[in-house]
């Protein structure tokens, strides 16, 4: 059953059925057959679909402003998607005392295909899930743990890289093992680590390779750049183009479950600053043949992870000289409202908040040397926006930068494509390939 899993859910068939399907089930519902009554149809329509407008919006400011479950505005294409799903049962609900027992059936039948196709394109703006596989988890789940094998073994110190050539042949394409890293420094409990080892660390004579050490969003988790990140093909692409060489990419959980917000800070909620500057590099280079030296070692992210890898670089810039920041915020925050999250993060001290921000350190500190790259869906103005900020700023104090407004996706992990390969490109340069 391998073809189930590999049917997408971002294109393909299953994708424009789904808009057939609920196309026509909106259609079905909106239509009421009989003559009689068709006025008052209407305006009962037109009332159920503002009474769901409402609800969707005032449910909105309730989980951004009242109860601060999301520090940013949810997009209005997926509101408008779930204002869609909303006002489809809506109607269902109405239409009861107009139809028949019969064709109360078929009601649910068009309401659960709009359904269907608001839950498709929610999915598909975002890009989480892009295969049946990826929803169900399983091919995350296949995935093997990290064998000794592959480890750093003591006395066989890797090659440099500089002027590297592999003994024999590589294999055509990298791995992706599971690891656990522990919260040593920090006493993070965290959750399952990947690592992805490109072609050249299989060589006899292993180089010592760059480092990427990656975040994921939130709400979500490391398995997230996996699905939606597409990480894999991404840096076996990268790696074809640079011989098989590719930087060593660990994805990592600052933040231990899929709702917790850790801001990537030592705070009253966690020491996840610790965590990403002593326990994650100590478990690396203890762990795995890579570059020790921190010109050769950059931080990535999406959404959260994007503002923890500014945040990375900007307070820790002698262990990480680049980053990738897919949609990055301004700042770090754990609802809308800031006080909100000096409140919960710092009791309520400005200055020791402001003090770990990256526009701070950005205006205090010089990082000639250091490197980054911002990318932002061009439909999401406000991160097109913090990134222009940030890349104002971080050129200021020294930064080599590049930005990518990726058009016609918003925040979306749409955005890595083309932004991935053009954030890679810039950090090999920054490593001085020549390859």
């Amino acid at each position: 059953m391998d073809w189930v899993e590999d049917i997408r859910l971002t294109g393909g068939p299953l994708y424009w059925s789904a808009w057939v399907l609920g196309a026509a089930g909106a259609a079905f519902l909106l239509w009421l057959p009989r003559l009689p009554g068709r006025r008052r149809w209407l305006l009962s329509v037109a009332a159920a679909l503002a009474v769901t407008a409402g609800l969707v919006l005032l449910i909105h400011w309730m989980l951004i402003y009242l109860t601060s479950v999301f520090p940013n505005d949810v997009p209005y294409a997926v509101l408008t998607w779930v204002f869609a799903a909303a006002a489809s049962l809506l109607v269902l609900l109405l239409r009861v005392r107009f139809d028949s027992w019969r064709r109360r059936g078929l009601d649910v039948v068009a309401f659960a295909a709009v359904l269907l196709l608001s839950t498709v394109q929610v999915n598909a703006y975002f890009g989480l899930n892009r295969t049946i596989a990826d929803l169900t988890g399983t091919a995350i789940s296949r995935i093997p743990a990290l064998e000794p094998a592959l480890m750093h073994q003591p006395g066989t110190p890797a090659l440099p890289l500089t002027g590297w050539t592999a003994a024999g042949t590589l294999p055509d394409n990298g791995v992706l093992r599971t690891v656990s890293i522990p919260g040593t420094a920090s006493g993070l409990q965290t959750r399952t680590s990947y690592v992805y080892l490109p072609p050249a660390y299989f060589a006899a004579n292993r180089p010592s390779l760059p480092v990427l050490v990656m975040v994921p969003g939130q709400p979500g988790g490391p398995a997230d750049w996996l699905t939606g990140g597409s990480l894999l093909p991404r840096m076996e692409s990268f790696a074809d183009r640079h011989g098989g060489v590719a930087p060593v990419v660990v994805v990592v959980d600052p933040n231990g479950s899929q709702n917790a917000n850790n801001l990537c800070m030592d705070s009253d909620l966690a020491k996840a600053d610790t965590y990403l500057s002593v326990d994650v590099p100590d478990w690396i280079v203890h762990t795995l043949d890579v570059d020790q030296d921190p010109r050769q070692w950059a931080v990535g992210g999406f959404s959260f992870g994007a503002t923890c890898a500014v945040q990375m670089v900007t307070r820790h810039p002698d262990r990480y000289t680049g980053f990738l920041a897919f949609a990055s915020e301004r700042e770090p925050a754990v609802a809308k409202e800031r006080q909100k999250t000096i409140d919960a993060a710092f009791h309520g001290d400005t200055e020791a908040f402001d003090a770990q921000l990256p526009l701070t350190l950005l205006g205090e500190r010089d990082y000639s040397g250091k490197v980054g790259y911002f990318a932002a869906g061009a439909n999401d103005q406000e991160f097109v926006a913090n990134m222009q900020t940030l890349a104002t700023a971080a050129s200021g104090a020294g930064f080599t930068v590049r930005t990518d407004a990726v058009q016609k996706t918003g925040h979306s992990w749409d955005m890595l494509t083309p932004g991935m390969d053009n954030g890679l490109e810039l950090l090999a340069q920054h490593w001085g390939w020549e390859r």
